[in-house]
């Protein structure tokens, strides 16, 4: 099957099985690996992405359900080289280690301090259950995710931060 997909703002137009996951999709047709595979089974949140500004994880839809969708990885979500605010608490606060978990877990807390910049360390766990890190404890990112909504929310008359 044919599937045209805008994928960081550009357009790709693929032919591709109907039972082709996005997440492999996404890696293996664009070559945008910084979604990685974890668990297969849409456990560890390893893979989440933006389709249509949501967070799903892409290891649960077909790249033929992508199709005429606006799909956001990892690698799209910084703005002119300035890493987006996510990814800068991220760096500052330490929250990551091995590095696995973090484009999900990043992309899963951007859509959650969207929402809501003065967010509690408790909604902020709740927020992020379906994303597992395996080697930090979650602390940090905890950390990271409260920054980055509080920088977020201070500049949102600017929103350079968003994606156009």
């Amino acid at each position: 099957m044919q599937v045209t997909v805008t994928v960081n703002g550009k357009s790709s137009t693929r032919d591709v099985e109907p039972r082709l996951l996005l997440v492999d999709f996404l890696r293996d047709e664009l070559g945008l690996t910084g979604t990685n595979v974890g668990c297969d089974t849409s456990q560890c949140g390893a893979c989440t992405v933006h389709l249509d500004g949501q967070a799903i994880k892409s290891c649960t839809a077909l790249a033929v359900q992508a199709d005429g969708s606006e799909v956001t990885t990892i690698e799209g979500i910084a703005t002119n080289g300035t890493l987006h605010p996510i990814q800068q608490a991220f760096w500052d606060n330490h929250g990551l280690q091995c590095g696995f978990c973090t484009s999900g877990m990043i992309m899963a807390a951007v859509k959650l301090a969207e929402q809501n910049g003065a967010i509690s360390e408790e909604e902020i766990r709740h927020g992020l259950e379906g994303n597992i890190c395996r080697c930090t404890g979650y602390q940090n990112i905890v950390k990271a995710v409260q920054a980055a909504a509080q920088a977020m929310q201070s500049e949102s008359g600017d929103k350079q931060w968003q994606r156009a």
